[in-house]
């Protein structure tokens, strides 16, 4: 039920979800490129038509009441950005630790416009040896697209220009 009021609401509004995810039980998403508030409800109703389970990391500030248990019950994993501590190590060992997880992230680590690209991802990907999935969010066309899967090699100086290139022909909101 959950998946026809999802792609009927994305149907509604324009969007259309193009190619599908690996069925494997352990991979990092990333979505890019991510400059609007938006992005979130247009992530959660991707992800309700694909009817599968995705975590995702956002800022402790949203998982605050009253909203907390929402932003909990969608598969978040608050983050304290103030801290210096190792998220990377941190979702590693959830990796790890369960039979199966999915975790969906912004590269940008931020809704602002950056030059670079945080690399956590990529370090969590190889420590857990993990294959990553890019999704990209086009505004022009009204298109979420799942893309081929990679697998990192652990050469961050090859494989993180790699992918940002990938997301080069898509358009953020903003």
């Amino acid at each position: 039920m959950i998946r026809l009021i999802c792609k009927a609401i994305f149907s509604l509004i324009g969007w259309q979800l193009v190619g599908v995810l690996p069925d494997l039980k352990k991979y990092i998403i990333i979505v890019a490129p991510h400059t609007s508030n938006w992005d979130f409800p247009l992530g959660v109703l991707a992800r309700g038509i694909m009817d599968r389970k995705i975590s995702y990391l956002g800022k402790k500030e949203l998982f605050k009441p009253p909203v907390s248990w929402l932003f909990k019950a969608l598969g978040g994993y608050p983050v304290d950005r103030q801290q210096s501590q190792s998220m990377v190590d941190r979702v590693v060992q959830i990796f790890q630790e369960k039979d199966s997880f999915i975790l969906a992230l912004a590269p940008e680590g931020t809704r602002s416009r950056v030059k670079s690209w945080r690399t956590g991802f990529y370090h969590m990907a190889v420590r857990a040896a993990i294959p990553i999935q890019p999704v990209g969010i086009d505004y022009a066309t009204k298109q979420v697209e799942i893309m081929e899967l990679f697998y990192p090699d652990g050469d961050i100086e090859k494989d993180l220009p790699f992918l940002q290139e990938k997301f080069l022909r898509f358009t953020g909101k903003n």
